[in-house]
């Protein structure tokens, strides 16, 4: 498995060090997350203080910008840091586009397999000499004079990569993207019964076989070598899992264990503030199912035989900072 790490800092100063770091330790690429800061700045900064890793956008908001925009970002990212940027695009939610970026929110998965179609037209333009003539139901691109076009990448166009949860998102990814990256709220039995067959649901449509789409997972992990150490991150990690369940998108996950009626209640007490009585919904069994536990000898094994035959990358996300010799032996393990 090729292992991926988050490039999460309190600013921008640190983060030449931790991206030097990251990749002498080994990991495969660096992602970057769309929160307090932006996206894609970090990953300028990443771009000239790495030579190997694979820098991407896990995820940047497609809703808050639109197809140019994003396209001409991607390519300057991907010419800085010599053909290793992969455009991780995702979707947030409705209050967030409307209310936070004051955009239209409209068919979330008709509007992303345009907004990728766009993306792409643009980039033949700037590499094939093509006519931009881009005109769908949500963007239309059609006008690209010299002065605008930055002409041909010498490293090519960057791997678009589609964040979802939803079969209808996850079917679009496997119609129009390179890869998908899987939510960390989901399961196993989610993944299998119903990520991978809107995945072939949309590789169908494009005449793709499964190997064109490479799929990544966050893995959600709890490393602990003795009872007190396992508590201590049960308690840490329940109130997340809380959160992610009280989304109502999310919903369609705990459904798939039989669980989906506490996601209303779940939802009620975020509106309300009852953060112990959400905590208190999330039962060892459900972390169990949503997190891989384990010594730092047994993690990777147990990834492995979870997810090792549906992804090809995996990130490591844990509630409690990982040390560097127990990174070292999950990230050793991991890649054999």
């Amino acid at each position: 498995m090729l292992v991926d790490a988050p490039l999460i800092t309190s600013g921008y100063d640190p983060i030449p060090e931790l991206a030097r770091s990251l990749e002498a330790q080994g990991f495969d690429g660096i992602y970057s997350l769309e929160g307090p800061h932006d996206a894609l700045l970090p990953l300028v900064v990443a771009a000239q203080n790495t030579e190997r890793v694979q820098l991407t956008t896990s995820v940047v908001i497609a809703f808050a910008r639109n197809p140019m925009t994003l396209a001409q970002s991607a390519n300057d990212l991907h010419l800085l840091s010599h053909g290793r940027f992969n455009l991780g695009l995702g979707t947030q939610i409705k209050p967030h586009i409307e209310k936070r970026f004051s955009m239209e929110w409209s068919k979330p998965a008709a509007r992303m397999r345009e907004f990728v179609q766009a993306i792409r037209a643009i980039w033949a333009a700037w590499n094939d000499g093509e006519r931009l003539d881009f005109r769908g139901d949500f963007y239309t691109h059609t006008l690209m004079t010299p002065f605008f076009n930055p002409g041909k990448n010498p490293y090519g166009t960057p791997n678009i990569v589609l964040g979802g949860v939803g079969p209808l998102m996850t079917e679009v990814a496997g119609e129009v993207a390179d890869g998908f990256m899987m939510h960390p709220f989901s399961t196993e039995k989610f993944m299998r019964e119903t990520t991978l067959p809107a995945l072939e649901r949309g590789l169908e449509k494009s005449g793709r076989s499964r190997d064109a789409l490479e799929i990544a997972y966050p893995a959600m992990i709890i490393v602990a070598e003795n009872d007190q150490e396992l508590e201590q991150a049960r308690n840490m990690i329940k109130p997340r899992l809380g959160f992610y369940g009280s989304t109502p998108a999310y919903k369609v996950v705990l459904d798939a264990h039989g669980w989906g009626d506490i996601q209303p209640e779940l939802n009620r007490m975020t509106k309300t503030g009852d953060y112990g009585g959400m905590v208190g919904l999330i039962t060892d069994e459900i972390v169990d199912t949503f997190v891989t536990i384990g010594t730092a000898d047994e993690i990777a094994p147990k990834l492995k035989a979870r997810y090792g035959d549906m992804v090809a990358k995996v990130s490591l996300d844990s509630p409690v900072p990982l040390a560097e010799d127990r990174t070292k032996t999950i990230l050793t393990a991991l890649h054999e």
